[in-house]
């Protein structure tokens, strides 16, 4: 098969053009505003073309004159107007899409693929995307750009070999339905293989990162599963913060502001440890301040998920 090539809106870290790269997809563009997220692509991809600009000022033409040749678009919206999760979302749902600058993000990358009328596009997000009426109206809104059939894959990023639990929304021209994997991977089959971070070592952003002071002495009694520290979401729940992995299950859905501590000694996980988490491999290296990489892991789509879409979107194909 010819080289499927592809385009990346809102690229982050890098995590969703690796996973259709080790499926064996081309990145050729890419954007992001963050300017770390840009250092991290591309030091990850450094024959790309790397665009550090503001989408929501963007015209598709600016893509264009870069880049012509591409098959496929992908792109991670933020998904903090859509989370329930978020204690700012907006009451009503379709505010989200119409109102919050956040939500709005998602109409500009609809604009965006209807001027660059890809033969696949998908789009990342969180389940919240789907609460009644809001598949409606992105609906409504392909149809105006030329996409009449448009689907709401929901995926579950440990059935592809990620160690930690994510629940996440690919909107897509495409239905997708990758085959599952039997089992999930632990925490302690991810984490297999790293040297302790306390010491000199040779793994890319394997570095040892202090708790905070008020922590110290409360961590030694923490237990598999309990945490110190908790907040409540937007939708009411409790959510746990520097919470300890129990060693024989995946770990939890990891968010951008997520932080851990290891099963056995401690102390925080690293970020490649957390990249680990994620699906990872260790080749793959973050940029930026040490919260910067932690929210490049936290915020991104896992490498084994996205490999699932692509390899299946590379069949449909």
């Amino acid at each position: 098969m010819a080289e499927i090539r592809f385009i990346d809106l809102f690229s982050g870290g890098g995590g969703f053009s690796r996973g259709f790269s080790m499926a064996g997809y081309k990145p050729v563009l890419a954007i992001d505003k963050d300017e770390a997220c840009v250092e991290s692509y591309r030091s990850n991809f450094p024959n790309t073309v790397i665009l550090n600009s503001d989408i929501r000022s963007m015209h598709s033409i600016e893509i264009i004159d870069r880049v012509s040749d591409f098959d496929i678009v992908i792109a991670s919206p933020p998904c903090e107007g859509f989370t329930t999760v978020s204690r700012t979302i907006m009451k009503d749902p379709l505010d989200r899409l119409y109102t919050d600058p956040r939500g709005r993000l998602m109409l500009k990358t609809i604009e965006l693929i209807g001027d660059l009328q890809p033969k696949v596009f998908v789009i990342e997000n969180v389940p919240g995307i789907t609460i009644d009426p809001i598949p409606r109206y992105i609906r409504k809104e392909f149809a105006r750009v030329g996409y009449d059939k448009i689907y709401f894959n929901l995926l579950r990023a440990q059935d592809y070999g990620c160690p930690s639990a994510r629940k996440r929304i690919f909107i897509s021209n495409v239905k997708i339905t990758p085959g599952k994997m039997n089992g999930v991977v632990t925490v302690e089959e991810a984490f297999k293989g790293l040297p302790d971070p306390r010491y000199p070592n040779d793994v890319p952003n394997h570095f040892y990162v202090p708790l905070p002071e008020r922590f110290r002495e409360r961590v030694k009694r923490l237990k598999w599963g309990s945490a110190l520290d908790y907040f409540v979401g937007g939708d009411r729940r409790e959510y746990k913060q520097y919470m300890r992995l129990h060693p024989n299950k995946m770990a939890p859905t990891i968010m951008g502001k997520s932080r851990f501590i290891h099963p056995y000694d401690d102390r925080m996980i690293t970020v490649r440890e957390q990249a680990r988490l994620m699906g990872y491999p260790d080749t793959h290296i973050f940029q930026g301040g040490v919260n910067e990489q932690y929210n490049q892991v936290g915020e991104s789509v896992p490498p084994p998920l996205a490999k699932a879409v692509a390899e299946y979107i590379r069949d449909y194909l």
